[in-house]
């Protein structure tokens, strides 16, 4: 009995041994926790404090603003555009014939009626030589039935031949200069042939890529032709607008010409301004939409037939209208609303009715002023009555020229370790840094 007793006993003051150690070592890792999120408590509440709303009360906070001003606001449609020539001509012989010579450079420009080739026209000469030694034959036979006939009538008169001779001979003159004229028209044909053997530019354009060289017989009925001549100066630009664009559309040609630019792919590159020239006559209905052809000087020659071209179009221009950029303009649970900027240099949350809206610009109906300074940036830090500074755009530092035989700056490969000297500590991204290696 004595001995399960002193076991108890035993077995008590183990549970409470253990009891006591756990009870430490949980308030010794409270303790720990604590002291470590101190720090990074202070850390927050510092940043907070740095973005305005949660910061110290006074501070300033900088952000970029902008003028509200009264001016003409344009308002367009944007649509992808097919450039395509006002006329492109397939030069074709109009004779059959061997083709003696090529008078052009692939990729020339020329001009209509510039001479482009030449085809044997030894036959067509002999051909229109004919038909005016046929017609000086007749002729001549006219002249002596013209003769004759002035001989009939004044023997007539004398009684020498009856009245059916003379009528006779006058139907022969009439015959001979029926023939005459027969003979006029083969030579023209002949002279018509004959100028077929010279090809000519029939338009102001560019020379493509020639379809056949010189020597080979060339008919009229060749389907590539010699050559395709397009024109380059003026060009149109075709594209799509959605059908119930279509009023706006024919308002804005009622009131004079539209403009049409194109959006260029570089900032670099110049901007093609044209006019639009023609809507087409339906409404394509697998689509819902209706074609429209604009026309462009083209002088620089940057826009080229078969290309794509995003293309702006201008359907309107708001007069007058208070015009403020669209990233100044917020929305909230009431609508759009804005920043403005009041002399004391704190700010005004205001609501504000847009009207019309671009790409980068709103027109405002009511709730703001002409000449009143809005925000543009930095809004998401700012409440009514915050504080504001202009934020001032900071230019990079001039970056130094190295001097003579001096390296460029850029990573080092790393030597070798002197004698004696401290190992590098690792990156914070190497393998097996820790939390104290990193800066």
């Amino acid at each position: 009995m004595s001995r399960f007793f002193r076991f108890l006993v035993m077995l008590l003051v183990l549970a409470a041994v253990l009891a006591g150690g756990w009870w430490w070592w949980q308030q010794r890792s409270a303790a720990q926790e604590a002291g470590n999120s101190a720090p990074a408590a202070a850390a927050g509440g510092a940043r907070r404090g740095s973005r305005g709303a949660g910061g110290p009360p006074g501070m300033a906070i900088p952000v970029t603003m902008t003028t509200a001003e009264k001016r003409d606001l344009p308002l367009t449609l944007d649509a992808l555009g097919t450039v395509s020539a006002l006329a492109s001509v397939v030069v074709r012989p109009q004779v059959e014939g061997q083709l003696m010579e090529l008078l052009f450079q692939e990729g020339q420009e020329v001009k209509a009626g510039d001479i482009l080739a030449r085809i044997d026209d030894r036959t067509y000469r002999a051909a229109l030589a004919q038909a005016e030694a046929k017609k000086t034959y007749d002729a001549a036979q006219l002249a002596n039935a013209k003769v004759d006939l002035a001989r009939y009538q004044q023997l007539l008169s004398a009684s020498g031949v009856t009245r059916q001779q003379v009528d006779t001979q006058r139907a022969q003159v009439a015959m001979f200069e029926a023939q005459v004229q027969q003979d006029q028209a083969a030579i023209d044909s002949a002279r018509t042939q004959l100028d077929y053997t010279v090809i000519r530019s029939p338009i102001d354009g560019r020379v493509g890529l020639r379809q056949v060289d010189t020597g080979n017989i060339v008919r009229s009925s060749d389907t590539n032709g010699i050559v395709t001549v397009t024109q380059l100066r003026p060009i149109a630009a075709t594209f799509s607008l959605p059908q119930q664009e279509l009023p706006r559309l024919l308002r804005a040609m009622a009131a004079g010409p539209v403009p049409v630019d194109s959006i260029p792919a570089q900032a670099s590159e110049p901007v093609e301004r044209g006019t639009v020239l023609t809507v087409d006559n339906a409404v394509d209905a697998a689509t819902g939409t209706v074609r429209v052809k604009a026309t462009f000087p083209n002088d620089s020659g940057r826009l080229w037939p078969g290309a794509f071209v995003n293309l702006r179009i201008r359907m309107e221009v708001i007069q007058d209208a208070l015009v403020v950029p669209l990233v100044a303009v917020q929305q909230g649970p009431r609508g759009a609303y804005t920043f403005v900027v009041k002399p004391d240099n704190t700010v005004d949350m205001r609501d504000v009715v847009l009207g019309a809206v671009t790409q980068s610009e709103a027109a405002v109906r009511q709730g703001l002023a002409e000449g009143e300074q809005v925000v543009t940036s930095g809004a998401l830090r700012l409440n009514a009555g915050s504080r504001v500074t202009p934020a001032e755009p900071q230019a990079a530092p001039p970056r130094a020229a190295p001097a003579a035989g001096a390296a460029e700056p850029g990573p080092r490969r790393r030597g070798p370790p002197q004698p004696g000297a401290a190992p590098a500590q690792p990156p914070a991204t190497a393998p097996g840094a820790t939390a104290e290696n990193a800066p």
